[in-house]
């Protein structure tokens, strides 16, 4: 990983923590236990502080910033989509974060609360506890029912093992020229994508 300190702050990472090695972390950012930061994530603590409480996993091309003086706080078993941008708000225990959403300043994530894909969520707006929201700008669409809520557990859950596989296993290689023969594939997963689970309660 790319590790910077700034006027003598120095990131911080637990040891059970996996950060990718090309994820950049900069200043006063602070990463907890069995926390997953994915390749190209950038968390730069220049201005304020940035907390990733247990469990929490930012993913692929993310981005954690806020203003002057301001935190970015992700509280424990949070959940941040591939491309996602945080800035200077709160993300609450549980609470997933769509890809590619935005998260403004002094917004407020609830407990277990989504914010859907490619949503916009406003400046101070507060998303409430175990809703959905969606839209540009976010407005809450309906509560959030119990195979939904279950989903996104086992979800986070998956990304909290792979910080164990990748403390364990992940390491740099030349790649082959063609697959091997019986080549292997992950398997054993036991997340499935939402509208899967959607489809088949209906």
């Amino acid at each position: 990983m790319a590790v910077y300190s700034l006027d003598g702050l120095i990131p911080v990472v637990d040891v059970t923590a996996f950060v990718h090695p090309e994820a950049t972390l900069i200043g006063d950012v602070i990463v907890g236990p069995g926390c997953y930061v994915g390749p190209g994530a950038s968390l730069r603590g220049d201005f304020g502080r940035i907390v990733l409480n247990a469990g929490c996993n930012v993913q692929d091309c993310c981005v954690l910033h806020s203003f002057p003086a301001h935190e970015t706080l992700l509280e424990v078993d949070a959940h941040v989509g591939h491309g996602a941008v945080l800035h200077g708000c709160t993300v609450r225990r549980g609470a997933l974060i769509g890809i590619g959403a935005i998260i403004m300043d002094d917004a407020v994530v609830e407990e277990e609360a989504f914010v859907g894909a490619a949503s916009f969520v406003r400046a101070g707006f507060v998303v409430p506890r175990r809703t959905l929201v969606t839209g540009v700008p976010a407005r809450v669409v309906r509560e959030l029912k119990p195979e939904e809520l279950a989903w996104k557990v086992t979800g986070t859950r998956e990304y909290q093992q792979l910080t164990v596989r990748c403390l364990a296993t992940l390491e740099a290689c030349e790649p082959l020229t063609a697959p091997e023969p019986d080549r292997p594939t992950f398997g054993g997963a036991s997340a499935v994508p939402l509208h899967r689970i959607e489809r088949e309660s209906r």
